[in-house]
């Protein structure tokens, strides 16, 4: 089997670190095949060290992103990789995906949401328009799994911010909660924002959800 090199975006926060390492655990356990790991930010190591030790052993392998959307890093530095190294390529973005919309409807019943309630999806965020698109598709997806209302807001980089979209729900449906479904693999200082944007539930980030591991493992099987 090819393998795999698994990119995160990298984290401060231990549980999210942890969410990381406990996919990249799961996926090595469910794939026959070597698995690497890569970090586009602030861990180590970067996609380019990983990459380049595979591939002086002989091996082109394939980066699988654990990035939910078709941001920056996928675009620009995991397409550089690629290009440093021929016969290396990289699977889509995570998302969207049926498996995540799933784990998204699961947490928001986790968290005591019903489908009485105004549904924010938070995503992320880029300036790449790719991402955009990709964030309202999984909302679309999430709608029906969900069978409520969904609208999508954005962490960075994109409008409208998650506390306007919260604003934005309570004016326009009075008297309703409002819950974020938080569209992140992990915790970390995004979902620490998104506890203080004015909503009255939360939901839990995705995690290493075993839908999380099949979607992973059905990018990397292309």
């Amino acid at each position: 089997m090819r393998p795999l090199v698994l990119c995160a975006h990298g984290t401060a926060d231990p549980d999210g670190q942890r969410t990381v390492v406990d996919l990249h655990a799961a996926v090595r356990a469910a794939y026959d095949g070597r698995v690497e790991l890569a970090y586009v930010d602030v861990q180590q190591p970067e996609p380019a060290d990983v990459v380049g030790r595979v591939y002086a052993e002989g091996e082109a392998p394939l980066i699988v992103p654990l990035l939910l959307s078709t941001g920056y890093h996928v675009r620009v530095d995991i397409a550089e990789v690629v290009e440093a190294y021929p016969g290396t390529t990289a699977a889509p973005a995570l998302g969207p995906g049926e498996r995540l919309a799933r784990v998204l409807r699961h947490r928001l019943v986790e968290a005591g949401a019903t489908q009485e309630d105004e549904v924010v999806l938070a995503a992320a965020g880029s300036s790449r328009s790719e991402a955009a698109d990709d964030a309202q598709e999984m909302a679309s997806l999430l709608r029906a799994v969900w069978g409520g209302p969904v609208r999508v807001a954005y962490g960075s980089a994109a409008q409208p911010d998650v506390p306007t979209a919260v604003a934005q729900a309570r004016a326009q449906a009075p008297g309703r909660r409002v819950a974020i479904a938080a569209y992140l693999l992990g915790r970390g200082h995004f979902h620490t924002q998104l506890q203080r944007a004015g909503a009255d539930l939360v939901t839990a980030p995705l995690g290493a959800d075993p839908l999380v591991v099949e979607q992973v493992l059905a990018r990397a099987a292309g």
